[in-house]
């Protein structure tokens, strides 16, 4: 039995892995939570999960509040208390569902204290990739992705030899506006870019996909995790979200993940660690995998995944840069302080014009961060003041 601890347990990936917890009490137990500022939702899950010892809240005055209401829990807040939940918690798996940037330090101490991290939080790794690598190659933890796209490719990398593959193809839905030219994106509001064809996501991820920088992000991660060449991993559209990710052979023939676009099937194949039966289909050709669309990938039409590439190429703090301008630019949207299409532009300013930093350490990456919000702020601030 694994000992559980779920960060972000009032998300969209947090109440699906609680669903999976719930199902199979001889597999797992239940022993902490972070809900940030959820705790409205508390109530439900300690009563559904009484093995909880330690729960995480934003608030500290709301922390206060429920250590009273809660004795017998050890409570926590903050960005502090995800820090101590985790070497305090006694479980041996923590699930990272945070959303951002949030996610990184917890996944740094999850594996620093030798914890599996089933990783949700793409984020850690297209920021803290180098630091994360690090701390693996000390034989420290384990990971094991629960986005369905590494979940796909983890599957049938299971079965093949790396030297067979020709190509890692990462398939995108396109989002919200994947009908629409760019000409067509210059007013679109956040209420039409939240409203995603085939997938049920947070807010932020969904913009993110409507941009498509969370692809870029994928194909980053995808590096860290698969140690596959970068230009060897490619974005393939594909319109029904069933097809996860496929693999091209070097003998010209096709492998591919394919189920409907739930994430009950990867949480728990990351929760399991790869040790679950599945299946995988094999096609001599991309049209012979089912009755689906694919269509080739517009780099024109979707600039953001080459703004990605561009960070990870320049190394150094870039990616710290490229996603803390992101995730700042991506809300400002949400509020309706900035247009859609000026999201990926001004993260590919803020690559450029944020100091530098060659050789980032974790406090490094934290400063950076700081720097991409502050730099993207301060334009959000113009922009409102020109209006």
């Amino acid at each position: 039995m694994r000992n559980v601890l779920l960060l972000g347990a009032s998300g969209s990936i947090g109440t699906q892995s609680l669903d999976i917890i719930a199902s199979e009490p001889s597999a797992f137990c239940l022993r902490g939570i972070s809900v940030g500022k959820q705790v409205g939702k508390i109530p439900n899950i300690l009563d559904k999960f009484p093995t909880i010892e330690h729960v995480c809240v934003q608030e500290h005055e709301e922390c206060r509040k429920l250590r009273k209401q809660y004795p017998s829990i050890v409570w926590h807040h903050g960005d502090e208390g995800l820090k101590q939940i985790i070497v305090q918690c006694e479980c041996d798996m923590v699930i990272n569902a945070l959303v951002g940037f949030a996610g990184l330090i917890p996944s740094i101490i999850s594996l620093e204290e030798n914890k599996i991290l089933c990783l949700a939080n793409k984020e850690s790794l297209v920021v803290g990739g180098k630091l994360i690598q690090a701390i693996l190659s000390e034989g420290k933890g384990k990971i094991y992705p629960i986005d369905s796209e590494h979940v796909a490719i983890a599957k049938m990398m299971a079965i093949v030899k790396p030297q067979d593959v020709d190509k890692i193809l990462i398939t995108a839905s396109g989002g919200s506006f994947r009908n629409k030219t760019r000409a067509e994106l210059k007013n679109v509001t956040p209420a039409d870019a939240l409203a995603h064809p085939t997938w049920k996501m947070g807010a932020k991820i969904t913009i993110d996909s409507a941009t498509m920088m969370n692809k870029g992000f994928e194909v980053l991660e995808a590096k860290w995790l698969f140690d596959f060449p970068l230009d060897r991993t490619e974005i393939i559209m594909h319109d029904e979200s069933h097809v996860h990710s496929m693999l091209l052979m070097k003998d010209g023939t096709y492998l591919a993940d394919i189920s409907k676009p739930d994430m009950h099937g990867p949480i728990s194949y990351a929760l399991h660690e790869g040790k679950i039966d599945f299946k995988l289909v094999k096609a001599n050709k991309m049209e012979d995998l089912g009755p689906y669309h694919f269509h080739e990938f517009d780099p024109k039409r979707y600039t953001a995944p080459s703004v990605a590439l561009y960070a990870f190429y320049r190394g150094g703090n870039a990616t710290a840069v490229l996603n803390g301008a992101n995730e700042e630019a991506v809300y400002a949207f949400l509020d309706g302080k900035l247009p859609f299409l000026r999201i990926e532009e001004i993260v590919a300013d803020a690559i450029n014009d944020v100091p530098y930093v060659e050789f980032p350490t974790l406090a490094d990456i934290v400063e950076s961060d700081r720097l991409a919000r502050e730099y993207v702020k301060d334009i959000v601030e113009l922009l409102e003041v020109k209006e």
